[in-house]
């Protein structure tokens, strides 16, 4: 078997023979550890990669999904909390071609949108390899091919396997590892110490002190599940950050700044929705939560930081239940420092400091993405197609309303390539077929 898949990796090579043998991709037995894939090769098998994969069948075009873990939407399933909500209304967040089912609220919970996109996957027949760590992919410009390597974990583990594709579809996200900062004393502490992917719920922490570092919203909302499961938490504010209620004047916050926007410009929105804040949840500043400068929209524009949707966190915040911290100078043996100069003794710690993309460990490209942060190089609407046949989605920093619209473009943009492809490999069989 040795000697036919190195003349298959060969063989590639040739132009001619590439589209010969897309035909043929189907015959090739599992064994093969190099394998052409007759269209794109879709990394990640989240809600951005589903996305993709049903845009493109929708156009004609097979793809094949290589996921690392063990499941569709992994990030969901495994590392997040139990109480966790859709942020937006379903509205915003539903995939292309299908709807949440009228029944499911507003906010969907965990659960229902993991239902969702079960749904979803069954519906498009999406059918990904799971248990499948890309370890590297890169463009080979002798054969015109993406060479994506990949190693087996769990059921799978220690095998491995070379696919060949003409595109790739990069779908891993901006959250694709958690990020815990480095911090003096983290050694020292002799208390837990878990980052939101790990915690669940706060059943755990009943009657212990959590400080909770992180303001964004999944640290407003681990803090509100611990005050709900009778802990006593801590968060640390170490900026500036918006806090908006999730619903005014009847609507979504989302769904009406979206629709002020159509008719006036970023900064006076803004203003609207900074004075109707005030107007429903009061002076956040009194309660040590100092707003930004920039508008919530503009920062959110510029930054991609995203403003916290109040779900009931901050009214625990000034009755007092939930109280709010300055920045960790360090931590102790017990407990932890600030910079405003207190020390206070705590049983355990909950970082809520977010997620950061994985790109640059395993994509061979400088070009598309940065090294820096893993995130393509030019901002949205430019970031969802670079060169070579490489795509990214799930990268805009607005969610999975802006994975389904990259999504759309990404299989539009597919379209002509394959259909001349489709008509180079047919004008090849004829010519074939006639010589034989």
């Amino acid at each position: 078997m040795e000697w036919r898949e190195e003349a298959e990796c060969k063989m590639v090579h040739d132009p001619l023979y590439c589209i010969y043998f897309q035909l043929q991709a189907a015959q090739i037995g599992s064994e093969t550890r190099c394998v052409y894939i007759d269209g794109p090769i879709i990394v990640g098998a989240g809600p951005s990669g589903l996305a993709v994969a049903a845009c493109l069948k929708e156009k004609g075009i097979p793809s094949l999904i290589v996921e690392r873990s063990d499941c569709i939407a992994s990030l969901w399933q495994h590392k997040t909390y139990d109480r966790l909500r859709l942020h937006l209304p379903k509205n915003f967040c539903e995939l292309p071609f299908m709807s949440f089912p009228s029944s499911f609220p507003d906010y969907p919970t965990k659960q229902q949108f993991l239902t969702y996109l079960t749904s979803y996957a069954d519906q498009f027949d999406i059918k990904p390899v799971f248990n499948s760590t890309v370890e590297k992919a890169e463009y080979d410009k002798g054969a015109g091919l993406w060479r994506v390597k990949t190693v087996g974990v769990g059921k799978e583990s220690g095998k491995t396997k070379e696919f060949l594709c003409r595109s790739l579809v990069v779908a891993t996200g901006e959250n694709a590892e958690a990020v815990i900062p480095k911090m003096n004393g983290m050694d020292e502490f002799k208390g837990a110490m878990v980052h939101t992917s790990e915690y669940r719920s706060g059943d755990v922490f009943t009657g212990k002190k959590v400080l909770v570092v992180g303001c964004g919203n999944s640290g407003m909302e681990v803090c509100l599940d611990l005050y709900n499961f009778d802990a006593k938490p801590t968060i640390v504010v170490r900026e500036a950050v918006h806090v908006l209620p999730r619903d005014m004047l009847g609507k979504s916050t989302f769904g009406l700044s979206m629709w002020l926007l159509k008719y006036l410009p970023v900064r006076l929105v803004d203003n609207f929705l900074l004075l109707a804040s005030h107007l429903i949840l009061g002076d956040t500043t009194s309660v040590g939560l100092d707003r930004p400068q920039l508008g919530p929209l503009e920062l959110k524009s510029l930054s991609g930081k995203t403003p916290v949707l109040d779900v009931g966190t901050l009214a625990k915040i000034k009755s007092g239940h939930i109280k709010v911290s300055p920045a960790v100078k360090r931590f102790t043996s017990t407990g932890a420092e600030f910079s405003d100069g207190r020390s206070e003794n705590f049983d355990a710690v909950v970082f809520a400091t977010g997620y950061r993309s994985n790109v640059p460990y395993w994509l061979k490209e400088r070009d598309f993405f940065s090294e820096k942060d893993g995130l393509p190089r030019n901002p949205f609407p430019n970031g969802w197609k670079g060169e070579n046949g490489l795509y990214a989605v799930g990268f805009t920093k607005r969610g999975i309303l802006g994975a389904s619209m990259d999504a759309k473009r990404i299989a539009h943009d597919m379209v002509s390539n394959w259909n001349s492809t489709r008509q180079q490999a047919l004008l090849f069989q004829t010519e074939k077929d006639k010589r034989t």
